[in-house]
């Protein structure tokens, strides 16, 4: 996939990953849900050394005894999560953050115990280009 750039909403934090991915998954625990407001997450795993922040500084908020979830303090853009116990050595990347999301693909759906159950059949929903007719 080569270097991939990204970062948060504002612009304040920027970050450049090198290399393969390990996995991109969707990942649809109660933890990820609360953490970024959405049904899911889709997350990117790489080697902790193939992330480079090049602009700013996440802040580090313990989510858990081992998870740490990175964010910009300007916007509240989540960006990154590790957990040292659990994936030593790696580092999770929010994929929505990537500039070019649609480069890599995700290629699991995680966590599906803690699914909402209206996301199991989120896509028969109606489907329109922008807003839905108003009339």
């Amino acid at each position: 996939m080569g270097n991939v750039t990204g970062g948060c909403h504002c612009g304040e934090i920027r970050y450049e990953v090198s290399g393969e991915p390990a996995v991109h998954a969707l990942c649809h625990c109660t933890d990820c849900r609360r953490h970024a407001g959405a049904p899911m997450v889709g997350w990117v795993m790489v080697a902790e050394d193939a992330l480079k922040v090049t602009k700013g500084e996440p802040r580090i908020y313990r989510s858990s005894e081992h998870g740490r979830r990175y964010f910009c303090t300007n916007c509240g853009s989540g960006l990154f999560y590790t957990n040292g116990d659990m994936l030593p050595g790696f580092i999770d990347i929010q994929s929505g953050t990537y500039d070019d999301p649609g480069a890599a693909p995700a290629t699991m759906h995680i966590q599906v115990a803690e699914r909402l159950r209206w996301m199991e059949t989120a896509h028969e929903l109606p489907a329109f280009d922008r807003f839905p007719p108003t009339e």
